[in-house]
């Protein structure tokens, strides 16, 4: 089952929520990240520096399992999935944005997240690892769940502009309906679960959330002050403070073979979603304060 899962209908449902976000999308907004780079360039950053160095210096002062610790470590190391995508769409961010930086820091973790994640390992267990991910792998993974299908519902909007204004108003509760049965078969059908998943889940998840609400305000603040515009500000913010917890937990059940470091990655995709769109939706309203707009959805 989960194999079947895994290799199909994550894959499958990752593209068709892609597809989704296409007919929201126009050519000219992806041209205005390149024109304007500071967003994006910001995003990076936050993802490959600020963030992992926000847990460092949490964890360093939390009496926790060594190996929870590296759990998280490894979760900031990882980039925001299409879950970064949906929440925006949902709050109407910078859609364009957001989409581009998941594409993009899902490569260069490539190189990052080996290293964070071995730093880790050295500062709170003692120990090194060798992690290398599949390249190739990803690169194609990229181009048919992200590329590709964000491409075909572009171009549906383009050649069919009223059928994709229709359809936005029913994809608005049908993608996040997707992307949560994704995350109850990642949680109910994994093939390590056990009874001991329920207290494991009660012992991380308030870190999770704390890690989850700092890392967003660190980098919403950054955002603010470097004034990249509302939208930009919590688009960043979103996309650093949910991750791509697919990648955490086969990094740590297959590369670290640590059930523990997967737990982590477990709990705070589980989680983090709400939690996330929660942060988002004060952040957009403290952007709109004084505009006269009150109307989020």
């Amino acid at each position: 089952m989960q194999d079947f899962f895994s290799t199909y209908l994550l894959p499958l449902s990752l593209a068709i929520i892609m597809m989704g976000m296409g007919l929201s999308l126009e050519k000219r907004d992806f041209t205005n990240v390149i024109r304007y780079p500071k967003p994006i360039i910001t995003g990076i950053i936050s993802q490959v520096f600020i963030l992992p160095s926000v847990a460092f210096i949490l964890f360093s002062f939390i009496d926790l399992n060594p190996f929870i610790k590296v759990g998280f470590i490894l979760i900031t190391a990882c980039a925001g999935g299409s879950a970064t995508n949906v929440i925006t769409l949902i709050l109407k961010g910078n859609l364009a944005l957001s989409i581009s930086l998941t594409a993009i820091n899902s490569l260069i973790i490539l190189v990052t997240l080996p290293l964070i994640v071995n730093l880790g390992l050295v500062i709170f267990i003692g120990e090194e690892k060798s992690i290398q991910l599949d390249v190739m792998n990803t690169i194609i993974n990229i181009f048919f769940t992200i590329i590709i299908p964000t491409f075909i519902g572009m171009s549906v909007r383009h050649y069919f502009y009223q059928f994709a204004l229709k359809a936005q108003r029913y994809l608005r509760i049908l993608l996040p309906t997707i992307l949560l049965s994704v995350f109850i078969v990642i949680l109910f059908f994994d093939e390590n679960n056990s009874g001991n998943n329920i207290n494991n889940f009660i012992n991380i998840a308030p870190w999770a959330l704390l890690l989850n609400f700092v890392s967003m305000l660190v980098v919403y603040l950054l955002a603010k002050n470097l004034r990249l515009g509302g939208k930009n500000n919590f688009t960043i913010s979103i996309e650093v403070g949910l991750k791509n917890s697919i990648v955490g937990i086969f990094v740590a059940e297959t590369l670290l073979n640590n059930y523990e470091m997967a737990m982590v990655s477990v709990v705070y995709g589980s989680i983090t979603f709400f939690s996330t769109l929660f942060f988002g939706y004060l952040a957009k309203r403290i952007e709109l304060w004084g505009f006269g707009y009150r109307k989020l959805f």
